[in-house]
């Protein structure tokens, strides 16, 4: 692909350059980060428009854990030994030997939270309410260019900047989604709607309400109805889950089951053809979207205990249904028009608040770098395309290379936006960014081998077998051929 774009008019030289510039902090970016910390001489920033780091606030329900288990932290699982690790951040507040008496292995997501904050705060080169303006390809000083503008507290322009950077990660993020059918009652006066991620925000207006919807079972939508259960009265709960999967399905967490979030599935899941990746990954939603079995056992445990007066609980479960049109019928009321899948049949419903757990989706890192849109290399479906080391597929005019973090699922797999993946994908972008690797990552991650031929990971081996990563090699116009396709992670 070629473009007739005029380069960037020339300005003065930028002094020193940032090796690497991240925009968005979430848990990925700050993985990177902290690993990038600990490397000599690479100059890197992050930049966020929010005022501090905070993972989904709206969720921090007391006594909700994350479903992956604490060496999933920001290092560890690239560089035990780093300082940013979760057992240090235990040991810098005393509290390693509690933990160690507490024997938890999978930690409740408000001290995951906090482990990131403490992160966020100490680590240099993070600068938060800097809200990125524009970003382009500098063709006469092979850089790109950041514009910037840093926000007061009030979140009002304070003053605009702009750094250069030889290589960029985009870090953004998911944000909530909304079916088109529920999207009128987002808009709603008067009556709580809401995304789950809001939730905490709103619990104390949503337990006023007479009866509360919840719209969604993946984890989620679990851990808000557990949360409304636990605080309505006996026999007065007033509380309906609807959900369109055919059943509250509890979330893959077999041991070969989780080696779909190693590299090695990552590696073959790359090197599928496309056809073959968009088919699969609907077939694969109980490895992210089921709900652990831990909470299922904790809401039927809760609904049982409420039976033992001889009467069942005000609380309605309903798998297999579509909401097909939602709006206000009164001044405090809503009603939903529901489909049974497998009855064929149809309903109304009606409440007084709902809750809209109803997941995530990726942002589209195209506004973030629409100038560059003319050189960015799309799929049949027309989503950019990602190599197998993370990188945006780019016109060859573009010297530097643009990573992505959580924003390449269609062409990774399901462990993209997992936090397990974290450390070893900030690991390989570092090791393409330096003379030497810096990280030595295992050749092999998993017991299962996926397909008859399989996927070898690229880039140079240490003596110990390990791959290092070293530099990547230069971005080609079109994919691989999956047998031959290779990747580090």
């Amino acid at each position: 692909m070629s473009t007739t774009q005029p380069p960037t008019p020339a300005a003065a030289p930028p002094d020193h350059p940032l090796d690497l510039a991240g925009i968005g902090i979430g848990p990925l970016n700050l993985s990177l980060a902290a690993l990038a910390h600990r490397i000599p001489h690479l100059r890197t920033a992050f930049y966020e428009q929010r005022p501090a780091f905070h993972w989904h606030p709206g969720l921090l329900i007391d006594g909700a854990t994350i479903q992956v288990p604490y060496l999933a932290d920001l290092v560890t699982l690239a560089d035990p030994t780093s300082p940013w690790s979760f057992l240090n951040y235990l040991k810098t507040h005393d509290r390693l030997f509690p933990f160690y008496i507490a024997e938890r292995f999978h930690i409740e997501r408000t001290e995951y939270d906090a482990y990131c904050r403490w992160v966020s705060r100490q680590l240099p080169g993070l600068h938060f309410s800097h809200q990125i303006d524009a970003i382009r390809w500098n063709h006469d000083h092979l850089l790109f260019e950041i514009d910037y503008t840093e926000l007061d507290p009030t979140g009002e322009a304070r003053h605009m900047g702009r750094s250069y950077a030889r290589a960029l990660v985009l870090g953004v993020g998911t944000e909530p989604h909304v079916p088109p059918p529920l999207c009128p009652l987002v808009d709603t006066p008067g009556v709580p709607v809401i995304h789950s991620a809001d939730y905490l925000q709103h619990r104390d207006r949503l337990l006023a309400a007479g009866h509360i919807t919840v719209v969604g079972s993946g984890q989620s939508g679990a851990e808000v109805f557990l949360d409304l259960l636990r605080n309505r009265p006996p026999g007065a709960e007033g509380l309906h889950w609807l959900t369109r999967t055919p059943a509250f399905a509890p979330m893959e967490y077999s041991k070969l089951g989780l080696e779909h979030f190693t590299p090695d599935y990552a590696r073959y899941f790359h090197a599928l053809p496309e056809c073959v990746r968009d088919q699969l990954l609907p077939r694969q939603w109980q490895l992210y979207k089921g709900i652990a079995h831990d909470t299922m056992t904790a809401i039927h445990d809760e609904l049982y205990r409420r039976t033992r007066h001889g009467r069942w609980p005000d609380a309605v479960l309903t798998p297999g249904v579509t909401v097909r049109t939602a709006g206000r019928i009164a001044t405090a009321r809503l009603e939903l028009h529901l489909e049974h899948h497998q009855q064929g049949t149809r309903s109304r419903h009606t409440t007084e608040a709902v809750v809209l757990a109803t997941g995530y989706r990726e942002r589209r890192i195209e506004t973030l770098i629409a100038a560059l849109d003319p050189y960015i290399r799309r799929d049949h479906r027309e989503r950019p395309r990602i190599d197998e080391h993370h990188r945006i597929v780019l016109d060859p005019l573009v010297k530097g290379p643009i990573y992505v973090q959580n924003a390449e699922r269609h062409a990774h797999g399901v462990g993209a936006p997992d936090l397990g993946l974290a450390a070893w994908r900030s690991a390989v972008i570092l090791n393409s960014l330096t003379p030497r690797p810096t990280y030595t990552l295992p050749a092999r991650t998993a017991f299962t081998t996926f397909g008859l031929t399989p996927t070898i990971p690229g880039g140079p081996t240490t003596p110990g077998g390990s791959t290092g990563g070293g530099h990547l090699p230069e971005q080609r116009d079109s994919f691989r051929s999956p047998d031959t396709q290779a990747m580090l992670g």
